[in-house]
């Protein structure tokens, strides 16, 4: 398949990238900045996605998109202008796609939409894609609209989009950090200690493009573990007592179910900190 991939200079990009081209795709790459001196990269195209014209033109050719072009979290640019360029560009991308006839989108969706960072505690644990939505920040608020507009042009188009509310994304060289989480567990509470490797966000983006889903379906991608080395029961009790934790959560299992994303598509996380960090034995 001949794939669009945006946002492609990222974290998440690169990996998406990466995997495709491992998997025999095709890839076009585009974002507003340049990738970093000495990376590899397939036809790469600079363009700003909030410019119509730019959107459409980055996808001609394709046959898919995975669009990962966005501010990536709150606090990077004030509220209004994270808002309005989230919306702008992925207005743009989505337009541009159903106007092309592409077989599906796949985009970056947050866990954000889901109510991050819990100031007020979840209704209940597992929190899965049910929670939704609870948006706290304009950053929040530009995914949650963002869901609403890619339902109606897969209404309109008949064409998939995949909304993946991804988890905190990390790799391995920022593992090595975790363990200041550890003597105190409100440090990481803000998303119930919870992640996603890079690798196996990329790997559920491949799944999302060709899995059997119609309409406009969202999945929460995260580990299947916690950053942490206490069991996640236990961590919710301390930080969040009163809050229902579902029965079968046992020992440093993922307080952010991936139960619907393996089902619809396929998606199993591979990849843990665990296997870059020792855990000391009394943990």
């Amino acid at each position: 398949m001949k794939v669009c991939v945006t946002g492609a200079s990222g974290r998440a990009g690169r990996a998406v990238v990466a995997d495709l081209v491992e998997h025999g795709h095709r890839v076009i790459a585009t974002d507003l900045v340049r990738p970093a001196a000495g990376l590899e990269m397939p036809t790469f195209l600079l363009a700003d996605l909030c410019d119509y014209g730019q959107a459409v033109e980055v996808l001609q050719g394709a046959e898919a998109v995975v669009h990962l072009a966005n501010i990536p979290a709150p606090g990077i640019r004030t509220p209004a202008v994270t808002f309005n360029a989230n919306i702008a560009m992925n207005f743009n991308v989505f337009q541009a796609a159903t106007a092309a006839g592409l077989s599906r989108v796949v985009w970056a969706s947050s866990e954000t939409t889901l109510g991050l960072p819990f100031a007020v505690p979840p209704r209940y644990a597992p929190v899965d894609e049910d929670h939704y939505p609870v948006p706290t920040s304009t950053y929040a608020l530009s995914k949650v609209a963002s869901e609403t507009i890619a339902d109606q042009f897969a209404q309109w188009s008949g064409i998939p989009f995949v909304a993946l509310r991804f988890s905190n994304i990390l790799g391995p060289r920022d593992y090595q950090g975790f363990p200041s989480h550890w003597g105190d567990p409100r440090k990481r509470s803000w998303n119930l200690w919870g992640y996603i490797d890079e690798r196996d966000a990329a790997a559920a983006c491949r799944l999302a493009l060709t899995a059997d889903v119609t309409g406009s379906p969202a999945f929460i991608i995260a580990a299947a573990d916690t950053v942490m080395t206490r069991p996640s029961a236990d961590l919710m009790r301390e930080v969040f007592p009163g809050v229902p934790v579902a029965a079968g959560v046992d020992g440093c299992a993922t307080l952010l179910s991936g139960d619907r994303a393996r089902q619809a598509l396929g998606f199993v996380p591979e990849h843990s900190w665990r296997d870059h960090v020792a855990v000391p034995a009394s943990r």
